[in-house]
């Protein structure tokens, strides 16, 4: 990753005082975006921290993790230490993470055991099968008080074969659609951009509808969030012809071939993903039992250290 200059830091400064997420407010959006562009890492491999112990980071080790969400919202670690379930909590803890996520399929402690499960109610979702599974963000069906902002995916043992990842950065996306056509931006930031129908099981509904845009800014930090999935049959487009058109464009840039964008990184055992709930997918896998895939999954409503974008810009 590169370096920023005296210059950069300057320019950044400027845009700083401004909005870069104001589609009225071109200039601080080229700065801003000149610095993300500038910093963004060129591969997977340079987002990985090695970890002594998960649950007791040094200060070097959290100040990286942290560095990298900062400037690619994504950081990737390895750690040759067991790590038992309540450590994955510990590690969240040290870098901001406190409010969980306490979805459906999730266990007890609020931590979901992703494998490949048979219970009809885990089986019906594809991160419990071994399918490929879509472009998407986390927790995109809940309502507005409960946005996942963070997530950490532990991988305890990894598949035979497959189960390779890609990330996208929300940001990164943003850029890519706003570069295109900034309206498109207009229309996926609206508050009836994409519904998320009811989710039912038999008889009972189990999560009601949800409304509300692709993009937004969080009141609190000022940084970017997204909320969004590719499966076709969960999701309901505004009915206007600049949402459907933004739609496509999304889906394309997530359908493209370009390695610049596109992070791909298969997880072994011992490492691990935390981000601010980037875009993300997974080809499918193979299992050899007795030796299964197994991942925990921590969802947090917090973003990483929570201190907004601009601090890390100020850096080196």
């Amino acid at each position: 990753m590169m370096i920023m200059s005296a210059t950069s830091r300057i320019k950044f400064s400027q845009a700083s005082a401004g909005n870069p997420f104001a589609l009225s407010d071109e200039s601080a959006y080229a700065n801003w975006r000149h610095m993300k562009l500038e910093r963004r890492p060129r591969s997977a491999e340079d987002l990985v921290v090695p970890i002594d112990k998960l649950g007791t980071l040094s200060a070097v080790e959290r100040n990286q993790l942290i560095r990298f969400c900062r400037t690619a919202n994504l950081a990737i670690y390895e750690c040759l230490q067991p790590v038992e379930k309540h450590t994955v909590r510990k590690l969240g803890r040290q870098l901001g993470l406190i409010h969980m996520d306490n979805n459906l399929c999730a266990d007890d402690d609020s931590i979901s055991s992703v494998e490949v499960r048979s219970e009809k109610l885990q089986a019906g979702y594809i991160p419990y099968t071994k399918r490929k599974l879509n472009w998407h963000t986390d927790g995109y069906y809940n309502p507005p008080g409960q946005r996942v902002q963070a997530f950490i995916l532990h991988c305890v043992r990894d598949a035979a074969s497959g189960g390779v990842n890609e990330f996208m950065d929300p940001e990164i996306a943003y850029i890519l659609i706003r570069d295109k056509k900034p309206d498109y931006i207009r229309a996926l930031m609206h508050p009836l951009a994409m519904t998320i129908p009811a989710n039912q099981h038999g008889d009972s509904v189990l999560r009601q509808a949800q409304t509300g845009p692709v993009f937004f800014v969080d009141p609190k930090s000022g940084s970017l969030n997204m909320r969004y999935t590719a499966r076709t049959r969960s999701i309901q487009w505004r009915q206007d012809t600049l949402t459907l058109n933004a739609a496509s464009c999304l889906a394309e840039i997530l359908s493209s071939e370009s390695p610049s964008y596109r992070l791909r990184y298969r997880l072994r055992s011992g490492q691990g993903v935390i981000c601010n709930n980037v875009l993300h997918c997974r080809s499918s896998f193979l299992d050899h039992p007795p030796r299964t895939r197994l991942l925990y999954r921590a969802r947090y409503y917090d973003r990483i250290d929570n201190t907004g974008m601009q601090n890390v810009m100020n850096e080196n």
